[in-house]
């Protein structure tokens, strides 16, 4: 059975950095990295004339950061998964990239075969975390013993950054219902607005991913 290639997209500032990258992603047969980009407008542009399945995205970089580029890339092309390939390990990061629509956060001395599960799964429509943190995210809630069983379900795809919308089509919900868990849940826990509420899910809902 031939793999389907997955077509790739670098962005990072440091030539340097996309040169190693282009070399490892290459060496897997299924990868083809068709286009680099130094920044978020260099990114938006190529995305829109390159046949691109996946962009693995650096945060720092100079002039907009990797976190607004997923957001734009997100808005602009839905088909296109955004990885996040970056040195910041805290969860803050990683619930800032998944509001912002990337799905997948892996750490830039992960190991090189973690980058290629990563890349296969979200290029498949699954989420990943590497594994560093995906321990910090799968620590049981405290508060585990107040949500329901449903609630619990509808915080891990808050956490994975799904709209009501999405969140109802998966649980086979409807979006008030959806709506309703969500108001439960900020009264259970104590927590007001809803960037409190996604930055609670990332950092306490029980994950698969990562392995």
């Amino acid at each position: 059975m031939t793999t389907q290639i997955i077509r790739i997209m670098l962005v990072d500032d440091h030539p340097l950095v996309r040169d190693g990258l282009r070399a490892r992603l290459e060496a897997v047969p299924h990868f083809q990295v068709v286009a680099e980009a130094d920044g978020a407008d260099d990114a938006l542009r190529q995305a829109g004339s390159e046949q691109v399945d996946l962009v693995l995205m650096d945060i720092n970089m100079r002039g907009t950061n990797g976190i607004e580029a997923t957001s734009r890339l997100a808005a602009a092309y839905p088909h296109i998964a955004v990885l996040i390939l970056s040195m910041h390990d805290k969860l803050e990061y990683v619930s800032q990239a998944m509001q912002a629509g990337a799905r997948g956060y892996v750490l830039k001395d992960a190991p090189g075969k973690d980058i290629v599960l990563a890349i296969e799964t979200v290029t498949s429509g699954g989420i990943y975390y590497s594994a560093a943190l995906a321990r910090q995210l799968a620590h049981p809630m405290a508060q585990d013993n107040q949500l329901t069983v449903r609630e619990q379900e509808v915080l891990q795809h808050i956490a994975a950054g799904q709209s009501n919308k999405q969140i109802a089509r998966d649980l086979d919900l409807s979006v008030r219902t959806v709506e309703t868990h969500r108001l439960n849940i900020k009264r259970k826990l104590g927590i007001e607005g809803q960037a409190e509420l996604i930055k609670f899910a990332v950092q306490h809902a029980h994950f698969e991913g990562g392995r």
